[in-house]
């Protein structure tokens, strides 16, 4: 799932609102019982990487995060006016495929904004916790992570490992195509399954795909 600001106007003015938002974030993942495995929140905009509830607890999160932080925004800075860009964006993720590349691509945002050098850097990302151990009561390790290793230890090695190579260009458009446009992340077959599932197509059509389906195992990316 992706947030931005209005106009890409500033959303964490002060290191104070950064652990307001992760806070509720906190709060309301387990309210709604979404695991949250990877985010980064930068200046104007955020990145989630969620496994939902069947409940559409994922919308409901993000439903109560963005009208919270509004709120808390505007009294705390004495403003008015509209916080976000609209409605969150999200897209459907074949977590076997694209999980751990996708949790790189968030991660490595302050990076590819030339924030810092290295994502170990920034502190509002989830990679301390996924990456270095740091602890982050809400982050529930997915299943693509736990298989990096039969410990916590060597899980951490070989995560940090994968920020060794370059994600391709190409992956990069891919992820932010599907992610403005609501399509489905995977492969064709994923994207069958999706259509099948869902009654609704997954290929890159205006109407996008279904990103709510009950009934299919998922992840999804904001």
């Amino acid at each position: 799932m992706a947030q931005r600001g209005n106009n890409r106007q500033v959303t964490f003015m002060a290191e104070g609102d950064y652990a307001v938002y992760l806070d509720k974030l906190k709060e309301y993942s387990a309210k709604y019982q979404v695991q949250a495995h990877v985010f980064v929140l930068m200046t104007n905009h955020v990145h989630l990487l969620l496994t939902p509830s069947p409940e559409k607890g994922d919308s409901q999160l993000m439903q109560s995060l963005v009208l919270y932080y509004a709120l808390y925004i505007n009294k705390t800075y004495r403003r008015t006016g509209t916080l976000w860009e609209g409605r969150y964006k999200s897209t459907l993720v074949d977590s076997v495929r694209y999980f751990l590349t996708v949790s790189r691509y968030i991660e490595l945002n302050p990076v590819r904004a030339n924030i810092v050098l290295h994502p170990a850097q920034y502190s509002w990302s989830s990679y301390r916790g996924n990456a270095l151990g740091g602890v982050i009561r809400f982050l529930t390790c997915h299943t693509c992570y736990l298989s990096l290793g039969r410990d916590a230890q060597a899980r951490r090695s070989a995560y940090r490992a994968l920020f060794d190579e370059i994600i391709p260009s190409h992956t990069l458009v891919e992820i932010r195509d599907v992610t403005n446009k609501a399509w489905v992340l995977g492969d064709d077959r994923f994207k069958q399954q999706v259509t099948i599932q869902s009654g609704r197509r997954a290929e890159p059509l205006p109407s996008g795909g279904d990103r709510r389906s009950k009934t299919f195992k998922r992840s999804t990316l904001d």
